[in-house]
């Protein structure tokens, strides 16, 4: 049975997901728009999305959290890189103290959407994850804060043999609360962020980890803790010296991403030297830290105090190089033929993505394909009216994006009202050559491009590739350009373009 819920009956804003970027966006909302109404739907039971969700021993950001928190709420915590537990808390706080708790219904999955031009409404489908109830919600704008990977499974190749293994196989997106590995031996399979992650937290207690890699990844040791930021924060004022650090941050991860990418020779040969200074004299640092890819063709991963490189130095880790051939009844087998040991595998072989949260989209009865739609300004698909998302940054801290992106939408709905238009809808230039949204080589983007929307080769069909960037483009620049035509029901769609002052 379908139901509606009189209180949510019609909406302004539609918010699906409560991480960090529903978070974000409901407070601009908030804080810019004040008589919109707008509701927070949450599929879980507990806001905080990707941090709420994983809960693998060591699970911490990948990013320092001075940029990967709000701007309007800098991050005073003592540690630079924080634990899942600290951001955790910090996002809960933050919408507890912008009034966001009311706004947001659990337990709630969208479905699906249906855009009627005619109405100028979304119809969004809704089911009650806890009774099974399915109802219906209302809204101008549906804004998709779901981030870009599935949050109900992570990828993990089917391996020959797995069901013959006597022990244990887990993925890290589904940890089990009443894993017990001390003294354990475990073999984790992967070399992204998430086993660069997992690894040091399990050697504390296990009686030895392996990491098995097909390839390398670049590792970068930082400081948990961030010198400058605790001068900073002594000097002006924890929340004027944090907003300080964020400034310097941003400058500091553009400055390494521009370096990786003019001078990627260089920057291999520095990032080498560093993981030689901080590995055991003798380690085969090629073999294992050598990756035969430039920086930043994948994402850069991160051992905060150089945590990985010291659990391989006391001996409590070991890297192989090697693919997986099968598992047996006592472990893994390589492609070598060397077998390795194990009580546990953990399959550390990444995520699935999925824009939107795998809503339907319909509009006008058409069912959207979001791989048929190019991306404009990083936040509307082409051709599909009163449609936001979220997509954060591949090179830089998600957050800094999602911020530009509250500042453009609010501005947006500002217009609109004042110049009453209920529509707005980027049309792209169907000659425009376009290419793979997301610009990394990583296995989880080759594996879900052609699912993915695309974007196009000008102005604000071309992804941003950076924070100043967008700055210029979102909180800058003006609203309106040829592509984004806004219409209303007293005024002709025709006579309502701006100039065009992107292209």
């Amino acid at each position: 049975m379908i139901t509606t819920e009189p209180s949510d009956r019609d909406l302004d804003v539609l918010i699906v997901g409560a991480g960090l970027s529903g978070i974000g966006i409901g407070r601009q909302l908030r804080e810019d728009l004040p008589t919109k109404s707008f509701l927070i739907l949450e599929s879980r039971h507990a806001s905080g999305g990707t941090w709420d969700l994983f809960r693998f021993p060591g699970i911490r950001s990948d990013s320092d959290m001075y940029t990967l928190g709000y701007e309007f709420e800098p991050w005073v915590g003592e540690e630079s890189i924080a634990s899942g537990d600290q951001i955790l808390g910090y996002l809960r706080q933050t919408a507890s103290r912008h009034g966001l708790d009311d706004h947001i219904r659990y337990r709630k999955r969208v479905i699906s959407a249906a855009w009627s031009s005619p109405d100028a409404r979304w119809t969004v489908e809704v089911q009650d994850t806890g009774t099974g109830e399915r109802m219906t919600f209302t809204a101008h704008w549906l804004f998709c804060a779901t981030g870009y990977f599935r949050y109900d499974e992570g990828h993990t190749p089917p391996f020959e043999g797995q069901d013959r293994f006597r022990g244990r196989i887990i993925h890290p997106q589904h940890w089990p609360e009443d894993l017990d590995h001390r003294g354990q031996q475990i073999v984790v399979i992967g070399s992204g962020s998430t086993a660069v992650t997992l690894v040091p937290a399990l050697a504390e207690e296990a009686g030895h980890v392996t990491m098995v890699q097909r390839t390398p990844s670049y590792v970068l040791p930082v400081p948990l803790r961030d010198r400058t930021a605790r001068r900073l924060r002594r000097w002006f004022g924890e929340r004027r010296g944090s907003s300080l650090t964020r400034r310097l941050n941003i400058v500091r991860q553009r400055a390494t991403w521009l370096l990786s990418r003019r001078f990627p020779a260089t920057t291999r040969r520095l990032i080498r030297r560093i993981s030689t200074d901080q590995l055991p004299r003798g380690f085969a640092v090629d073999e294992h830290f050598n990756p035969p890819y430039d920086p930043w063709d994948q994402r850069l991963c991160l051992a905060p105090d150089a945590d990985l490189f010291r659990t391989i130095g006391r001996g409590d880790v070991s890297v192989v190089t090697d693919a997986v051939e099968r598992f047996t009844e006592a472990g893994v087998q390589l492609l070598s033929g060397r077998e390795l040991p194990a009580d546990i595998v953990v399959t550390a072989t990444g995520l699935n993505l999925q824009l939107l949260g795998g809503i339907r989209i319909h509009v006008d009865g058409r069912l959207v394909s979001p791989a048929g739609t190019v991306v404009y300004r990083g936040l509307m698909l082409g051709g599909v009216p009163n449609l936001a998302f979220a997509l954060g940054y591949a090179n830089a801290s998600w957050t800094l994006k999602i911020g530009l992106v509250g500042e453009y939408f609010s501005r947006l709905l500002a217009l609109m009202e004042e110049k009453s238009y209920d529509t707005a809808c980027a049309v792209p230039d169907p000659t425009m050559a376009t290419r793979p949204l997301i610009d990394l080589d990583s296995g989880y983007v080759r594996r879900s491009a052609a699912e993915l929307p695309k974007q196009g080769d000008v102005g604000p069909w071309r992804a941003s590739t950076g924070y100043r960037e967008d700055v210029r483009l979102l909180r800058r620049g003006p609203v309106v350009d040829r592509y984004l035509h806004l219409s209303g029901h007293q005024h002709r769609p025709e006579t309502d373009y701006a100039p065009d002052r992107d292209g």
